[in-house]
């Protein structure tokens, strides 16, 4: 049995559809249905269950992903345990991040860890912080990019930066010329939120609490870029890290404004898997984001 075949099962748990795990291995969906088929037929299971409006994952289905995972983890670090003895810079480097870290923090670091090691393939898929934590342990990832780390069994959280909360708003809204506020002033506005399950939203959530602060009216969305938007074109406030509008402060469509009475940062941590071995390549890179010279 190959590798190859392993790969395609977890990429069809993974994406729930025979014709996206196609693409994503360039064969034909009845190639991976043929694929599904062998594995299904010499272990004597069913792995899925398939029907015109039903595919989910049995939990013969369940295990086998596991197992397979565990496979191509250790296939994959094959690579890494060489380049390790060679103290090699070099291969793949897989990173899962937020969006707002990718879209913001990354770039530049980027930008001088790919001048100081051009050979080395950086991969970068962009994900909600809860999916990072699993693509991490799962080893979807070498590296997870996250604000306000949690405590996770057998992951490892080394806070490399921190970016202070601002509150933000039109400037032509009421509050618009001003500097700094205090969080009250908030109370009775209308407030764009992130989604309830987001690191982020809970630590606002805290903060804005403990000052009694009650809107007219809150919606939520799901990432910074659609949080923006929706400031400048709706009237409305909200609370982002500082360096993720400074774009839209310099050209003058968004107006940041310091909290004055609470003192809401926001951690950014590289997790890693406890148990792998941290490679070269990850080292370097973790450097670079740390900023180490």
């Amino acid at each position: 049995m190959q590798l190859e075949t392993f790969k395609i099962f977890c990429d069809l748990v993974e994406t729930g559809s025979f014709s996206e795990a196609a693409a994503k291995n360039d064969i034909t969906q009845s190639a991976v249905s043929q694929q599904i088929r062998v594995l299904e037929n010499t272990y004597d299971v069913i792995f899925f269950e398939r029907g015109r409006k039903k595919f989910s994952v049995t939990p013969e289905g369940q295990a086998f992903e596991l197992a397979a995972r565990e496979m191509l983890e250790l296939y994959q670090g094959i690579g890494s345990r060489l380049h390790e003895l060679g103290n090699v810079v070099g291969g793949a480097l897989r990173i899962s991040t937020v969006y707002s870290i990718g879209l913001h923090d990354l770039p530049s670091k980027l930008k001088t860890f790919s001048a100081e090691y051009p050979d080395v393939d950086v991969i970068v898929d962009y994900k909600r912080s809860i999916n990072i934590y699993d693509d991490v342990l799962d080893g979807r990832a070498d590296i997870g990019l996250v604000s306000f780390p949690q405590r996770r069994k057998d992951v490892m959280a080394d806070v490399f930066d921190e970016d202070e909360m601002v509150i933000i708003c039109s400037p032509t809204h009421k509050l618009g010329k001003k500097k700094r506020i205090k969080l009250k002033e908030l109370s009775n506005e209308n407030f764009i939120s992130f989604e309830p399950d987001t690191p982020t939203r809970k630590a606002i959530d805290r903060a804005l609490k403990q000052h009694n602060v009650t809107f007219r009216q809150q919606q939520e969305f799901d990432n910074i870029e659609t949080v923006k938007r929706a400031v400048e074109v709706a009237g409305v406030l909200s609370i982002v890290p500082r360096r993720t509008v400074d774009k839209e402060v310099t050209a003058g469509t968004l107006n940041a404004i310091k909290i004055e009475d609470a003192d809401l940062k926001r951690p950014l941590a590289i997790l890693r898997k406890q148990s792998r071995i941290t490679t070269p390549t990850m080292r370097e890179f973790m450097r670079v984001m740390q900023g180490v010279k």
